[in-house]
């Protein structure tokens, strides 16, 4: 059985007539089955014709062919074999001779379980058609099993006929076309005995392929038989005849043409050709209007005249003229006139190679150049090669200069000629002390760079300036005070009095006088370090008072006298010390009572010492705490009378605490002047 592809048959129709060549479509389509069944490929196909029509008929002919080959195999291999596992799927043909196969055990399965032949299981069109026709198939060799081995002629002519009136007592009626012997049942021609062994159902000739529509046309099913229609028009040039065929139109004949007066109408096939009445003579060629244009022999035909004769072109025609002697560079007439000599260039009174050897040729001569020329052809010269840009970058390592005959190699600078000639060596700048400190040679150059505290010079690049240290833009915080430069380095200076050069050789560190015992206070005062120096400080309690520690006084007891009573319970002397600019808002002191108790009332003011107003006051559950009012911008000392008022179960206790402030430089420093050093 053989499988159609439907596109195929409508690609034949579109283009059944479209290009009328001697070759027609049908050849095509045979040429490519027969190289399709002969190769079993279609990659390189021969062509019949140069037509692209008949190209693609060819090809697609012969792809059918091999399609529908691998398909039969796959289906003969389930009938034979019952089983597709033996078939590999890797390639595209192998996958169409295992898709045949499977679908044609599908169609067999169908009918063993007894489901009609044409029932839809969605699994594609192709596969429907190989289902469908095992089925039938399966069905009708069963059939024929139970069908007698020989039949009588009558009966088929009966069965054509339609007329089993003879034998239809013999079934009692229990056949739906024809009964024969024993009781045995068959059908028209057309129909196939279904498997009831009575009922008769049509077979689909289309379907199995039984049927003898062409290429172009489509087998439609028919009760009991078939009919072929053509499924595209045949195309310009032809129309369709009574027996479904194209036939090609005769414009010629019909008038339908388009050719002109003075052309005359010839028939093609699909159709046709306008070709002039007037008739061109020899040496003539036609236009497409009809018109005669003459032909030039002396070009279009090859050497016309023999040689030594000039071909001239004439109407119609052409003349050869004899040529004249005419001797062409490099020789000469001889002395008879009749033909031309060579000329020996080499032997004359002019120098033709300037020097180098010179050896004669027929016609011409050639100079036998020295090393480093070459002999330039077209002037006749020995001339200069230019080696450096022959040979770029393969003579000198470096650079490469051209001269007459050779050439020369230099060197860039830092470099020196090697003993080669060619290569270049590095060249030791440092030999020559070029730099004030160090030197460091490099591959071409050299490097001058300076010791420690020295800068090279931006304006000879070799000579070292001391680097002023203190005076860079980053010289102000080298030293905490004061900054010295030397040649080379740099050293810091404290102030004098009250600070000594920290360990790092920069900061400068407050002298604690008290500690070291450098200080000047009397034995009954007391020593207070500050930045940059101290104070000695000394108090005494007033009246009423006894001093109960170094820095407090306690009241006496006040004998019920309520002056008494209303004097602070305690004095106590603090003693601060801070720099100036310290941020606003800064808190440098805290007082309150040892304990709070659920009720107490606490008050806090500054009661003497803040003419300035430079401190004050705040407010705490636990007591309060005494902050910076405003930026204190100079040394000063302040004397401040610190006073805390506490009310608790009905009395009120005062405490006072005398705090002094010493405000001191932020940090000294002393600008640089490079003139004072």
């Amino acid at each position: 059985m053989a499988l159609r592809v439907m596109l195929l048959c409508s690609l034949l129709g579109v283009l059944f007539g479209q290009d009328a060549e001697q070759v027609s479509m049908e050849d095509c389509c045979k040429d490519g089955q027969k190289y399709g069944n002969d190769h079993k490929d279609c990659a390189s196909i021969p062509l019949i014709s140069g037509s692209t029509t008949c190209r693609i008929v060819q090809e697609q002919c012969c792809v059918t062919v091999l399609e529908d080959n691998m398909c039969t195999a796959g289906i003969n291999t389930a009938k034979d074999q019952g089983v597709c596992d033996t078939l590999l799927a890797s390639t595209c043909e192998t996958k169409t001779t295992k898709m045949c196969c499977d679908c044609c055990l599908l169609g067999k399965a169908m009918h063993e379980l007894g489901m009609p032949c044409d029932s839809n299981h969605a699994v594609g069109f192709s596969c429907s058609l190989v289902s469908r026709a095992c089925c039938v198939d399966e069905a009708v060799a069963n059939n024929r099993t139970q069908e007698p081995q020989t039949e009588p002629k009558s009966q088929d002519l009966a069965f054509e006929n339609g007329d089993n009136s003879v034998l239809s007592d013999q079934c009692t009626g229990k056949c739906a076309h024809q009964c024969v012997a024993n009781d045995t049942c068959t059908c028209f021609k057309g129909y196939k005995l279904k498997p009831d062994g009575k009922n008769c159902e049509d077979i689909n000739e289309c379907l199995l392929g039984s049927n003898n529509c062409r290429g172009g046309e489509r087998c439609i099913n028919t009760e009991g038989s078939f009919r072929c229609q053509r499924e595209i028009s045949c195309g310009t040039g032809y129309e369709l005849t009574d027996t479904n065929n194209c036939k090609d139109i005769d414009e010629c004949e019909t008038g339908i043409h388009n050719c002109g007066p003075q052309f005359e109408c010839q028939n093609t096939q699909g159709s046709f050709r306008c070709l002039p009445k007037n008739k061109c003579g020899d040496g003539f060629i036609q236009d497409a209007l009809g018109s005669c244009i003459d032909i030039n022999e002396c070009v279009a035909q090859v050497s016309p005249c023999q040689r030594g004769n000039t071909c001239i072109n004439t109407v119609g025609s052409y003349i050869c003229q004899r040529n004249s002697v005419n001797c062409g560079r490099g020789y000469h007439l001889n002395e008879d006139g009749t033909r031309c000599i060579d000329i020996d260039e080499c032997k004359g009174t002019e120098e033709v190679c300037a020097g180098h050897g010179c050896i004669n040729q027929l016609g011409s001569y050639r100079c036998e150049c020295q090393s480093g020329y070459n002999f330039n052809s077209i002037t006749r010269l020995c001339e200069d090669i230019n080696e450096c840009r022959h040979y770029p970058g393969r003579l000198c390592a470096h650079k490469c200069e051209n001269i007459l005959g050779s050439y020369k190699c230099s060197c860039t600078t830092g470099f020196k000629l090697a003993g080669d000639g060619r290569n270049c060596d590095d060249l030791n700048e440092c030999e020559s002390n070029p730099c004030s400190q160090e030197c460091a040679n490099v591959y071409g150059s050299y490097q001058c760079y300076c010791r420690r505290g020295y800068q090279l010079s931006d304006i000879d690049g070799m000579t070292c300036e001391d680097i002023d240290e203190c005076a860079l833009p980053t010289g102000g915080h080298i030293c905490s005070y004061r900054c010295h430069n030397t040649p080379g380095s740099f050293h810091c200076s404290c102030p004098v009095i009250g600070y000594t050069l920290a360990v790092n050789g920069r900061s400068c560190q407050d002298i604690d006088e008290c500690v070291t015992g450098t200080h000047t206070c009397a034995e009954d005062e007391s020593c207070f370090n500050i930045q940059g120096g101290f104070r000695c400080l000394r108090f005494d309690c007033p009246n009423n008072y006894r001093r109960v520690g170094e820095t407090r006084c306690e009241r006496l007891l006040c004998n019920e006298s309520d002056q008494c009573l209303t004097m602070p319970l305690r004095i106590t002397y603090y003693y601060l010390t801070f720099p100036t600019n310290i941020p606003v808002f800064t808190n440098i002191f805290r007082m309150g009572p040892s304990h709070v108790v659920p009720g107490d009332d606490i008050q806090i003011a500054i009661t003497a010492g803040n003419e300035g107003a430079y401190f004050k006051t705040e407010q705490q559950p636990t007591g309060g705490v005494m902050s910076v009012a405003k930026l204190i911008s100079k040394p000063q000392d302040f004397a401040l009378s610190l006073e805390l008022r506490l009310h608790r179960y009905g009395t009120v206790t005062t405490y006072l605490a005398k705090v002094l402030v010493f405000v001191t430089q932020e940090e000294p420093r002393v600008p640089y002047n490079p003139l004072l050093e």
